[in-house]
This record gives structure tokens, C-alpha cells and sequence, in this order.
């Protein structure tokens, strides 16, 4: 009996959803790690990836930034020097994933608006651009220095990671910060961390089936790929398929 031909179904989407906060410098150096694999990736053009909002610190001040130094000393209750040599480690890790974190300009900001802001990018210009603007706000808190509080900052940022091209001009960033828009979804994503457990960013979980925590090395974004991967798209024995000769572990049976 000839047996019929199985025809493989289409690939599953791979959704990765990612929590990070901007004030986060692991979040961004995760991020970077995360990248590399996702381009290394087989099944890459088969995976999206989903940013989520999360705040380490909700209760900082908004309005304009203080050293980051300061802020993080007087939170933690930790001396300057303490805080000093934190962010000589950061900043060195960060250097294996290409940045140049300058701790000395960073300035401490509630990160409410900004998160709304990723959410505006995603709704009028996709995935790409969501990533794009949170590219451009990591750069410019922890190596550019600039003052994220300050609502001209955060409408320059905008400008450079594309709003113009999905039709938002500096006016429509200004409205943004003005009012309350996505507040509601930054809200859902941060009870969504909180409904399965997330305590600390970045955070990255994959088909809602494996998940991994912190800026993990660019190996283990991989693993996690690649399990993810497996666990949507599981490989299915051709039914009826009766046991056959073959040949496994460099030795055949004759």
C-alpha cells in the first residue's frame, strides 16, 4: 500500500514578549543580546516580537531628571561610591553589546510618558517602529544623556526614530505627553507582568510557553528560540508509518 504524501502545514508566528523599562540599563544591553540571536535565527521572519511595559521605579518624580547617581543612591539607601562601582560593571557589560553607557550624564526620570510613547509607535507604524523608538530612547537616556523629562527631548527622540513617516509630526509627540493616551495599555501590560509573576526586567517570554529573565548571554536568547520554536511548530509522525530500516549514531542496520 503506497501511503499518502503529509503536507507540512505552514509555520506558526513565534510571538516573543519582551517587559523592559527604559530606565533599565540591563533592559537595553537584554535587548541588544536578544537581537543578535533573533538575526542569527533560522525562523526569524516567522517571530514577533512584542515590547511590554514595565516600571522599576513608578514613583519617581516627573518633570525634568536629576543624576541618576543621586537618585539610585537616596532609593537604595547605598553609598555614592557603591553606586559608583554598580555602574562600572554595567557599563562594562554594555560595552560587549556595542554601547557606550556615559553614567555620568544619565539623569533619572519617571518613565510613565515613555512607555505611552512605544505604545503611540507601535499603533501607528507597526513593530518596526516600536523598536525603533525604544532603540532611540535607551540611547538617548544612557548614552547620549539626555533629559527624558523634558517633553522637547522626548518629541526629538520621536522625530529621529521615524514618526514623521507614519504620520505623526512633533505636534501629534507634544498632544501625546500633553493627555492620557495608552495609559490604559501600559496599565494592562504592567498587570500582565504582575498576573504571571514578573518581578524584574527585561523579562522575555516566548509563545507564552518558555521564558527566560535578565540580559541574558546571546547564547541563551538562542536556546530560547529555538525551544520556543519547537514547542509551536512540533514536528508530526507520518500516521500509519510502520517501523523501517534506518540508521543512527554512525551505525546502520545490515
Amino acid at each position: 500500500m503506497t501511503l499518502p504524501l503529509h503536507t507540512l502545514a505552514p509555520a506558526q508566528t513565534l510571538v516573543v514578549e519582551v517587559w523592559s523599562d527604559i530606565a533599565c540599563p540591563w533592559c537595553y544591553i537584554g535587548k541588544r543580546r536578544f537581537s543578535a540571536a533573533l538575526e542569527a535565527f533560522e525562523h526569524r521572519d516567522h517571530v514577533e516580537v512584542v515590547w511590554r511595559s514595565y516600571e522599576l521605579s513608578p514613583d519617581t518624580p516627573r518633570g525634568p531628571g536629576r543624576p541618576e547617581a543621586e537618585a539610585l543612591a537616596e532609593h537604595k539607601g547605598i553609598p555614592l561610591d557603591a553606586v559608583q562601582r554598580m555602574f562600572a560593571h554595567v557599563t562594562a557589560q554594555a560595552a560587549t553589546a556595542g554601547l557606550t553607557y556615559d553614567f555620568d550624564r544619565v539623569l533619572s526620570v519617571n518613565s510613565f510618558d515613555l512607555h505611552r510613547l512605544v505604545h503611540l509607535a507601535a499603533d501607528a507604524g507597526g513593530r518596526d517602529l516600536a523598536d525603533r523608538t525604544l532603540e532611540s530612547l535607551f540611547s538617548a537616556h544612557f548614552e547620549r544623556g539626555l533629559d527624558l523629562g523634558d517633553p522637547e527631548a522626548v518629541v526629538a527622540v520621536a522625530r529621529d526614530a521615524g514618526f514623521g513617516a507614519a504620520g505623526l509630526d512633533d505636534d501629534a509627540v507634544r498632544e501625546l505627553l500633553a493627555g492620557d493616551a495608552f495609559a490604559d495599555a501600559v496599565r494592562a501590560d504592567e498587570a500582565e507582568a504582575a498576573a504571571i509573576g514578573v518581578t524584574g526586567v527585561p523579562f522575555f517570554v516566548a509563545g507564552r510557553r518558555v521564558a527566560v529573565a535578565g540580559a541574558q548571554p546571546t547564547e541563551v536568547f538562542a536556546q530560547l528560540l529555538e525551544v520556543a520554536w519547537r514547542e509551536a511548530n512540533p514536528i508530526v509522525t507520518l500516521p500509519g508509518a510502520t517501523d523501517a530500516e534506518a540508521c543512527a549514531d554512525d551505525a546502520c542496520a545490515i
